[in-house]
């Protein structure tokens, strides 16, 4: 197991700045998500540490060597890619042991460490399978397989579940988990679901435009976000306008009690998650409106609640939501508010 640092790390293509001094620290063992929506650098700063692309400034080290300069093939890193990059002509077992091959290991040891690595995914078996006759799961254990044979440092995961369904997505986010649990090898996860973040992750950096907006616990990132970016980012929330008054934020039919203090009259933008607002009888809550929509999605309920310009959308478990009903008045309270002061 290693530590992977990242310091000061800045990448332009032309005139465009795709990552923008960049700097953090992976422990050993550490599982760490890379999350932001689509350009905003994460893949661009993966390619840097595997040593595909090359940074402007900055530093790259495994286990404190500085390796920013080194090829591909020396800095010993696992990586596996969103298609799963397998060698349709190979099967299984040849799949595996060529990154062996190539390092000039015994043929012994490399029957040994392929049988060893398939096990690991729950693949013993599968040598001689072709791998065009695989499933899409199957397919992406070998490229886990592959990718852990040779031990590597450091593990790098360029959204490798994209292409599975969601059946088989779910199994893989476990796997995925128990296999780096088990190899202990520190591994960061480039991804833009949310969803597999928040459930696979020791540590999530959340990036936008280039930079690092969030490092933080899943749980923080998700409950307590530290900017309005994230807080919108980070699962379904509602959008409030309102003004600090004597412990509250007061605005157009509600009165939310708050932990933060800011000086009388301040406007502030409140963040509530969908499934932090409890419904309760009307005139009993932080705020009422008028049930305007409510959509049945299976487990859950999508309840619409609407007062004067106020519009918030809450999810209930479906057992909770079935009493109600399109038309009647109810009240709302919430459990966490996120709160930030405009600018």
């Amino acid at each position: 197991m290693a530590s992977l640092e990242i310091r000061n790390v800045t990448k332009s293509f032309g005139p465009k700045v795709v990552l923008r001094d960049i700097s953090f620290t992976a422990q050993s063992g550490e599982f760490l998500a890379l999350l932001g929506p689509s350009g905003c650098g994460k893949t661009t700063l993966l390619k840097i540490i595997s040593g595909i692309e090359e940074q402007d400034s900055g530093s790259v080290l495994i286990a404190e060597r500085d390796i920013s300069r080194e090829p591909i093939e020396k800095r010993n890193i696992g990586l596996v890619f969103q298609n799963y990059a397998l060698f349709e002509h190979m099967n299984v077992f040849e799949n595996i042991a060529y990154s062996l091959r190539m390092r000039k290991v015994a043929k012994d040891e490399i029957r040994d460490r392929v049988v060893e690595a398939l096990e690991t995914v729950r693949l013993a078996g599968y040598e001689q399978r072709p791998t065009i006759q695989l499933s899409g799961g199957e397919q992406q254990r070998v490229a886990l397989a592959r990718a852990i044979v040779y031990k590597p440092d450091i593990l790098l995961l360029d959204e490798p579940l994209s292409a599975l369904d969601r059946r088989i997505r779910e199994q893989m986010q476990e796997e995925v988990l128990r296999i780096q649990r088990e190899t202990g090898i520190t591994t960061v996860f480039v991804t833009h679901d949310q969803g597999e973040a928040l459930a696979m992750a020791d540590r999530i950096l959340l990036m936008n435009e280039g930079e690092i907006v969030e490092d933080n616990l899943p749980t923080e990132v998700y409950l307590r976000p530290r900017s309005q970016f994230a807080a919108e980012f980070v699962g379904n929330s509602n959008l409030l306008s309102g003004t600090y008054q004597d412990g509250y934020v007061i605005g157009d039919g509600f009165k939310i009690p708050l932990e933060q203090t800011f000086p009388a009259g301040t406007a502030l933008t409140l963040m509530i998650k969908e499934e932090n607002i409890i419904l309760c009888p009307a005139g009993e809550g932080m705020g009422e409106g008028i049930v305007t929509e409510v959509f049945f999605q299976g487990t859950t309920m999508r309840v619409t609640l609407t007062n004067k310009e106020i519009e918030l959308k809450i999810r209930l478990l479906a057992r909770e939501g079935m009493s109600i009903e399109q038309g009647q008045a109810l009240g709302w309270r919430v459990q966490f508010v996120a709160v930030f002061p405009n600018d």
